[in-house]
């Protein structure tokens, strides 16, 4: 399975998410991630979309049945185009006081930010790529998580074209 992120730009209207994610499900494809926010028009809403594909010919289906909606305005395949890709996440892990100093070595290594302590508790924040993620969270695997919130791709094209005039 091939991963692609795909920046679709659509009207910012009631539902334009269900329509969008409900299309790519209804067609048997799967959405690794999915997540959405303003742009700098109040009209538009960005939806960046990681969907897993057998084929370049499955995405194609996916852009072309994403086309054919109609509050799509642009889609882009980020992921053939340069583009800066990133995620967030968000670690909770158990630690005592003998633990911590180790938490935070590891916290530098991978230029994350302790957000938050208790006196049981330290939360890690981590943005980067899907591989640093995977790697911090692999190596937290030694401690105790108690839980992980993970945002999904989000992607911006490099230089001075934006997704709306690609």
């Amino acid at each position: 399975m091939q991963k692609y992120l795909l920046a679709v730009l659509v009207n910012n209207t009631p539902g334009v998410l269900t329509h969008v994610s409900g299309l790519i499900s209804r067609r048997a494809f799967n959405i690794e991630s999915i997540s959405a926010g303003y742009t700098e028009d109040d009209n538009v809403t960005r939806i960046n979309i990681v969907v897993s594909v057998e084929s370049e010919n499955e995405l194609d289906q996916v852009v072309n049945q994403l086309g054919k909606l109609i509050d799509v305005i642009k889609i882009v395949n980020l992921s053939k185009a340069p583009s800066i890709e990133r995620e967030l996440v968000m670690i909770k892990v158990r630690a005592t006081k003998a633990e911590r100093m180790d938490l935070v070595n590891i916290v530098n290594v991978f230029r994350a930010n302790i957000v938050d302590i208790t006196p049981e508790n330290v939360v890690i924040e981590l943005t980067g790529t899907a591989r640093k993620i995977d790697a911090i969270c692999e190596v937290l695997g030694e401690y105790d998580i108690v839980e992980i919130a993970r945002t999904g791709a989000i992607g911006l094209s490099r230089g001075a074209m934006a997704v709306k005039n690609m």
